[in-house]
């Protein structure tokens, strides 16, 4: 299992676009890597049919989407014909490609397999894990659904903007958060060093006399 902060692996895998090198195909982009334990299964059907309705959204934040599936390439290339159909999209071309890993190598190097899931055969299928991964390599979010819950991907774009918004600034996005409201001063910045930092700092009361709540609007 690959932990936060740590280099994400490189790996060399087929998908319907043909061959790629992770990390080449990356290059300085973020990215997002989510499995799937099955072409041709409800749950996974109408995930990747709404990575296709939010491509725009992933694209205005620089980042590539890449899924994967426990199936092979032909298998992928039939079932990608439902998934836009599903996705009520009239494109010709998949927008993103979807990893062959048939033979489980990858949901086994990182931690990916649900034993409380299996298939037909009586083998553990993939979970749903979400990995984000910055231009650096470094992972910097894991989720992990069981097989027989969907993502929200809504959350998931909320998650890109707090990570890409905390990496420019040096502010935190506090519960609930979306984007365009405001955040909070990390606790590392000294109040002297907040002041040149952000206008507007608002201290919110609290009963410990602390005034470690630093709320200002979000940065540009």
């Amino acid at each position: 299992m690959v932990l936060l902060g740590e280099t994400f692996p490189n790996f060399v895998a087929e998908t319907q676009l043909g061959q790629i090198n992770f990390h080449d195909w990356l290059g300085d982009s973020w990215g997002i890597l989510f499995s799937h334990p099955h072409d041709f299964t409800p749950v996974c059907t109408t995930e990747l049919a709404r990575v296709i309705q939010l491509m725009p959204e992933f694209e205005k934040l620089g980042v590539k989407v890449i899924a994967l599936s426990c199936n092979s390439v032909d298998s992928h290339h039939k079932w990608i014909e439902d998934i836009k159909a599903y996705a009520e999209t009239d494109t010709k071309e998949f927008p993103y490609p979807i990893i062959d890993d048939e033979k489980r190598k990858l949901a086994t190097l990182l931690g990916m397999l649900d034993p409380a899931e299996v298939d037909s055969n009586g083998v553990p299928v993939t979970a749903r894990a979400v990995f984000v991964i910055d231009p650096a390599k470094k992972m910097r979010l894991s989720i992990l659904y069981p097989a027989t819950t969907g993502r929200n991907f809504n959350e998931i774009l909320r998650v890109l903007e707090s990570l890409q918004l905390t990496e420019k600034h040096k502010v935190a996005t506090p519960v609930d958060w979306k984007k365009g409201e405001p955040v909070m001063i990390q606790p590392t910045v000294s109040d002297d060093e907040a002041k040149t930092l952000f206008n507007d700092i608002k201290i919110v009361t609290l009963p410990s006399g602390k005034p470690y709540l630093r709320v200002v609007p979000q940065p540009q």
